[in-house]
């Protein structure tokens, strides 16, 4: 994520400087000759220079002072708590390389992850994005939610829950899934690898469609048997399909296969007469765009043109699983301003939402 160029303040006339500063969202970075040595992100820049730069005389004994060791003061003015957290993770990224993660809070989200690696794959909660052959779905409020969309959706299925590395055998001693005929039992060879494997692909499907697959599947099934007069089986298949449904419904509004998670964040800009668009495109936040309000062209074309020319960037696995974090945090948060709007593809993007929601931002 590129950076803005800052406003600087220098030493020499700081404090009358900092005084016609006004009161508004902001990050800053403090320096000390060559080193920056201090970020952080405030809503009232103001008050918070005075306090941390106050002459050491006048200065609380026990509260932060830098004024003794600052030699110039860089800000970024924000017009929201969204940017603001964005411009905050860049720059502790670039001047504290290796203490980013405590200073900006990181705290990684949960996915229900399908290692499609093992010959005989399955599911398990995580945290952390690695290389191979997976498929992650999230990311999600909590661990807990994953754990419990993982148990709910698993029931749905016939993979196994098992987290060893099996050694299929016939005298393996099973699990109680196998005895209740929730899992194929590939320990015991009740099934062989290609027959397992064609399981797992319904389980990518579901995850990777959001269960529309599943859905399509049932529903064509009941209203076949309900036309075969069959409705005692037609009842069981409507029944499977509501139960589908109760499981969707507990999922996390972000919560999708993230190779296929796209969306755009509008929110203010710091000028009235723009709006702050930021996709987000396959786990990789993009550059800011000022998408300008006052144009004689439709707010419906001049979005698809904009849409049309973008060239995703993708971010390396370790700073997508960061950036997937702070849309979590954003996203879930009770502080979150601006607006989320989400889709599976950029040829999907939903151009009313989105005008719908730049017309909201600029009131």
């Amino acid at each position: 994520m590129l950076v803005p160029a800052p406003a600087i303040i220098e030493l020499d006339g700081i404090d009358e400087t900092i005084a016609a500063l006004p009161n508004s969202d902001a990050v800053f970075l403090v320096w000390a000759g060559g080193q920056s040595a201090y970020l952080a992100k405030t809503s009232m820049l103001r008050r918070r220079l005075l306090r941390i730069l106050k002459p050491a005389a006048g200065a609380p004994r026990r509260s932060l002072n830098l004024r003794e060791v600052v030699t110039r003061v860089e800000y970024w003015f924000t017009s929201s708590r969204f940017e603001s957290m964005l411009l905050h993770y860049a720059l502790a990224r670039e001047h504290f390389p290796e203490d980013y993660p405590r200073l900006v809070k990181l705290r990684m989200p949960a996915y229900v992850k399908l290692v499609l690696a093992n010959e005989f794959p399955r599911t398990h909660v995580t945290t952390r994005l690695t290389g191979g052959p997976s498929l992650y779905y999230g990311p999600f409020r909590t661990r807990a939610a994953a754990e419990l969309f993982e148990n709910q959706f698993l029931d749905l299925f016939q993979i196994r829950r098992c987290q060893e590395n099996l050694e299929p055998s016939p005298q393996h001693p099973g699990c109680i899934y196998g005895e209740m005929n929730m899992c194929l039992r590939p320990c015991q060879q009740i099934v062989g690898v290609e027959e397992y494997r064609s399981e797992v692909n319904r389980v990518r499907d579901f995850l990777a469609g959001n269960g529309a697959s599943l859905i399509g599947i049932t529903a064509a099934a009941r209203d076949r048997l309900s036309g075969e007069m069959n409705f005692e089986e037609a009842a069981r298949q409507h029944k499977r399909v509501e139960r589908i449904t109760e499981v969707l419904a507990l999922r996390d509004d972000l919560a999708g296969d993230i190779d296929r998670l796209y969306g755009v964040a509008v929110a203010r800009a710091t000028t009235p007469e723009n709006v702050l668009l930021w996709f987000f495109c396959q786990g990789t936040w993009q550059l800011p765009l000022h998408f300008p309000l006052t144009s004689h062209v439709s707010l419906d074309q001049r979005l698809r043109e904009l849409v049309a020319s973008l060239q995703p960037i993708a971010a390396p696995l370790g700073e997508r699983q960061e950036h997937l974090a702070m849309l979590a945090r954003w996203h879930y948060s009770t502080w979150s301003d601006g607006e989320w709007i989400g889709f599976r593809s950029l040829e999907e993007a939903p151009y009313r939402k989105l005008v719908r929601a730049i017309s909201r931002a600029r009131v």
